[in-house]
């Protein structure tokens, strides 16, 4: 936990930090069971629901979705052969997505933590740096069994934005975006079953 005593603050810092730098080189060797153990609960509770919904969900449970998570469930019905899918749980799910890359090292290849600040006891928010260079962005941390782990949902609501702005910028509608960013990565179109429950 952090204190007043400068020592064990910075000790939780570098911690953080630490924490950051091992997750951010297992996805770099695109290796998932290593990553995962930086990775807090909100996130594997969220590729869980992912993995729900490209399950199960039909086109009008799809559209109610953000842009992210849509194109999460289309990446994952796009990619994933169905046999596949069905033996999944939250956890495998999580630990393939970040093999197959769906989970893209790019984006934090030239990144790093810098100042971190305590929320709580067990929560804290590490300043998002590429190049050395401050972002408007911030990671969520969370302390569960002692392991400073990621929240990598934090950054979602930015990614989604992110999204949606390109998207505008296509001057395509939000699905047809989405199926040539997908058709695009995978050299292949989606099919029209991208809309139906794998199960």
């Amino acid at each position: 936990m952090f204190t007043n005593v400068s020592y064990s603050k910075n000790e939780e810092q570098k911690l953080v930090q630490q924490s950051f730098e091992l997750y951010k080189a297992a996805l770099q060797d695109e290796n998932g069971e290593e990553a995962i153990k930086y990775l807090d609960k909100n996130t594997l509770d969220y590729y869980t629901s992912m993995l729900e919904l490209s399950k199960n969900a039909d086109s009008l449970k799809i559209e109610k979705q953000t842009l992210l998570d849509k194109l999460m469930v289309f990446s994952v019905r796009h990619r994933v052969p169905k046999e596949e899918l069905l033996k999944f749980n939250g956890r495998n799910f999580l630990v393939y997505a970040i093999k197959s890359g769906m989970i893209g090292k790019s984006s934090i290849a030239n990144a790093s933590i810098g100042k971190v600040k305590a929320k709580t006891k067990t929560s804290a928010a590490g300043e998002f740096l590429v190049y050395g260079n401050k972002t408007p962005f911030k990671f969520l941390f969370n302390k569960e069994e002692d392991q400073w782990k990621i929240d990598l949902t934090s950054f979602f609501p930015e990614t989604n934005k992110s999204f949606q702005k390109l998207a505008k910028e296509s001057g395509q509608n939000t699905n047809e975006y989405l199926f040539g960013l997908l058709e695009m990565l995978t050299k292949r179109k989606p099919e029209n079953t991208i809309w139906l429950p794998v199960r």
